[in-house]
């Protein structure tokens, strides 16, 4: 087994930034929000959108949650970018992918 390295909090006061984002066959509109280290290094990530209470805002919800985490912990975006699902295409199947492709993208 190996260590489990540690996971680097946020400061409480930390650098935000907000955009919309539109994913789906339907071009579902979702909010998404960056939150940085003081390095302005990413570290947390929230999504929002589709209709409230949804299954797919959950899944939207749940993904940043699970991105956040990792990104806390050092895992690499292009670890997280190659283990996404995507389309034939090469694009991005869900809104997680396509705000992981657009954190890779700046």
């Amino acid at each position: 087994m190996t260590e489990q390295s540690a996971r680097n909090t946020l400061p409480a006061r930390r650098h935000a930034e907000t955009f919309e984002i539109t994913h789906g066959k339907q071009n579902t509109r979702f909010a998404v929000t960056f939150g940085f280290y003081e390095n302005r290094r990413l570290g947390e990530i929230f999504i929002s959108g589709a209709k409230a209470g949804s299954e797919v805002e959950g899944i939207a919800r749940d993904g940043a949650v699970l991105l956040s985490i990792a990104l806390q912990y050092g895992v690499p975006i292009e670890t997280i970018k190659g283990a996404i699902t995507r389309n034939l295409d090469g694009t991005p199947m869900t809104i997680i992918g396509a705000v992981v492709d657009r954190i890779d993208n700046g």
